[in-house]
């Protein structure tokens, strides 16, 4: 059930808000010299993330107008951490993400700021501020692109379509990869390097039709899925289950974005199937005895040659 028009209309005003301020600090730091610091983890596929001072104080100033306006509500953000994220509306913001496009300046970040309600995305921004372009989704009111509708375009076959992800290499070895490099020959053309506003031109029907990606923190996805939605497309994770804050753990950061039903169901079909790694290593193993059969045939031909 969607939330109230007028509750809606006041978390999304408040939402504008702190794109608004997350602007203000961020532009002064565009194209200038900046330190960056690394994250390491080494338990995905780039263990290597950056984080400027621009990240930093962002999300610090969009906390504090969170906390002084909302208090009783939750926020998790990417720089600082979760707290209360069993209140009933919780925050999730990502300051700056595409920090690497932010640090070899391309404009094709985004500040991403979502509100849910029991967990479940209902608002959410999509912010590049030196392009000046705000996409803003909303459950039940539909996405705009700075202020006027937009909807999803999109082909009908997969085939036929343009795929995004942020890189090939986001995807651990294995299902992940597998699958992926599956979802590159079924589609028309792959295409890399848009993080966020790939999602949002989905949204806005320029041409993109779907975007497939891995290893995607809840501030990564969270204010995606009502832009794209509300714009008519689909955006679930690889097995078609909503996106949620409950379903974060079983999603694995696995998420697909469609400009349609049609295409949704296609992928769906590829990336949510059932996939074996001993299936596949017997597969390998298979072919490596062939191969090896065969190897020893011609030796034994060439050596009965030389006799």
């Amino acid at each position: 059930m969607a939330p109230s028009t007028k509750s809606t209309s006041e978390l999304e005003s408040f939402a504008n808000e702190l794109a608004d301020e997350a602007r203000k600090i961020i532009l002064p730091y565009w194209r200038k010299p900046i330190e960056v610091e690394s994250k390491m983890e080494h338990d995905r596929p780039i263990a290597e993330s950056p984080v400027t001072v621009a990240d930093q104080r962002a999300e610090e100033a969009i906390r504090q107008l969170i906390e002084g306006r909302y208090p009783d509500h939750g926020i998790y953000g990417e720089e600082h951490g979760p707290v209360r994220t069993d209140a009933e509306y919780v925050w999730v913001l990502d300051p700056i993400d595409g920090t690497k496009s932010f640090i070899t300046g391309k404009p094709l970040f985004g500040t991403l700021i979502a509100c849910l309600k029991n967990g479940v995305p209902i608002v959410g921004v999509i912010d590049q501020c030196v392009l000046n372009e705000r996409w803003v989704g909303v459950v039940g009111r539909g996405t705009t692109f700075n202020g006027k509708p937009v909807s999803t375009r999109g082909c009908s076959k997969l085939e036929d379509s343009m795929m995004y992800a942020t890189t090939p290499h986001m995807f651990h070895p294995g299902e992940e990869s597998h699958k992926f490099e599956r979802m590159c020959r079924a589609v028309k053309r792959p295409l890399y390097g848009a993080d966020c506003y790939a999602y949002a031109i989905v949204a806005s029907g320029f041409g993109a039709d779907i975007v497939v990606e891995a290893d995607l923190g809840l501030y990564d996805y969270c204010a995606l899925v009502p832009v794209v939605e509300g714009a008519g497309g689909v955006m679930t994770d690889w097995c078609g289950r909503r996106l949620t804050l409950q379903n974060h753990e079983k999603s694995k950061g696995r998420v697909v974005a469609c400009a349609n039903e049609g295409l949704h169901k296609e992928a769906v079909a590829i990336l949510g199937r059932r996939w074996s790694y001993p299936d596949s290593l017997s597969a390998i193993v298979k072919g490596g005895a062939l191969h090896l059969a065969v190897g020893i045939c011609v030796g034994i031909a060439l050596a009965r040659q030389t006799k």
